[in-house]
């Protein structure tokens, strides 16, 4: 069992690509935190991300579904659960066009257990906490797909302000988990926070995103998919400033409030593409002199594809003192080399 003078918080989906990058992050900088992982191990997830804390006495990993009351019921009781950070989900905007069920079972569905069990377990009655759960949070960890799409203006940023216009299954069912959280706050005064953010890359991202696919097929010598003309923005974000800022949050964030989490980084798919293929002709050159730039091919768009996404971060700089310590260019080298690592095993 755990050290009884530590807190333990439940985190959802360490098994994840930005869950597995925080919790090692997370469990270093802080000695006084016991953490559960409570993670269904769906394809996006494995345990080979966790590696380096598998046997760190303060991390106990269960197997299991957010969706499954009972077993969220044990793991609050058995472990007197003092805080949450939310990550599980369904997250692969391809996979919601395709079968949206699963999206809303695990996004909406398993989002409210996870409350529901939290809010019955921490707190007396509306707005009165039980004695020893006043600083007991719950954290939602969200995406900026909420918010739909921007126009092509630079100066058009998504705020927290921002109006819910939410395009694909995935993106709606992220919304739909907002607004519970929201009313939790607001019906029974839970504690509540939510980080919304930009898209996110760096190690241990699964294979089919984007910045892994072009990596696995320049080394395989194989067409990269590039959708529609190539010209969708988004705002990228090193997968440790995100860890960082939602420490940050989660620890001194306003209760019931909102903070954007972006990199400042906006980039076409092209240019994403062409700054990946740039490191990699210098770094493995592909045979006959070629460029891995020849590689890229045009596949037809995705249906509903937002245009462009791109964060303004002014509020978790200003309030909270966040400041992303990759740009993209530092970022995305150390990215490559990670998974040129994992791909040349």
């Amino acid at each position: 069992m755990f050290n009884n003078n530590n807190k333990t918080i439940l985190v959802t989906g360490c098994a994840g690509f930005i869950g597995s990058n925080f919790v090692p992050y997370f469990i270093e900088k802080y000695e006084n935190y016991n953490i559960v992982n409570l993670d269904l191990l769906t394809y996006a997830g494995n345990l080979q991300n966790l590696k380096e804390i598998e046997n760190n006495p303060r991390y106990k990993f269960i197997k299991g579904d957010i969706c499954n009351r009972e077993l969220v019921e044990f793991i609050f009781n058995e472990y007197d659960i003092q805080g949450v950070i939310h990550f599980a989900a369904e997250s692969h905007v391809d996979n919601s066009i395709k079968n949206p069920g699963v999206f809303i079972q695990t996004n909406v569905n398993g989002t409210f257990t996870l409350l529901d069990v939290a809010q019955k377990y921490w707190m007396q009655k509306p707005f009165t906490c039980k004695d020893g759960y006043e600083d007991a949070r719950f954290h939602h960890i969200s995406t900026d797909e909420v918010y739909g799409t921007l126009s092509d203006n630079p100066r058009d940023l998504f705020t927290e302000e921002t109006p819910y216009a939410p395009n694909s299954p995935y993106s709606a069912s992220k919304a739909s988990s907002d607004m519970i959280v929201r009313s939790y706050q607001e019906t029974y005064g839970l504690n509540t926070v939510i980080t919304n953010c930009s898209n996110n890359y760096g190690p241990k991202q699964h294979d089919e995103k984007l910045i892994p696919t072009i990596i696995r097929k320049c080394i395989a010598d194989e067409p990269i998919p590039i959708y529609g003309d190539g010209k969708n923005i988004r705002d990228w974000l090193y997968v440790l400033d995100h860890c960082k800022g939602i420490d940050l949050v989660y620890h001194t964030g306003q209760k019931g409030n909102v903070y954007n989490i972006g990199g400042r980084n906006e980039r076409t798919n092209l240019q994403i593409v062409n700054a990946i293929t740039s490191i990699l002709d210098e770094k493995i050159p592909r045979q006959g002199n070629k460029s891995y730039k020849e590689l890229i091919t045009f596949v037809d768009d995705r249906a509903g594809h937002d245009r462009r996404y791109a964060i303004d971060a002014t509020k978790l700089e200003n309030e909270l003192g966040w400041e992303a310590d990759e740009d993209f260019e530092s970022g995305i080298i150390k990215t490559v080399d990670w998974y040129l690592r994992k791909y040349e095993k």
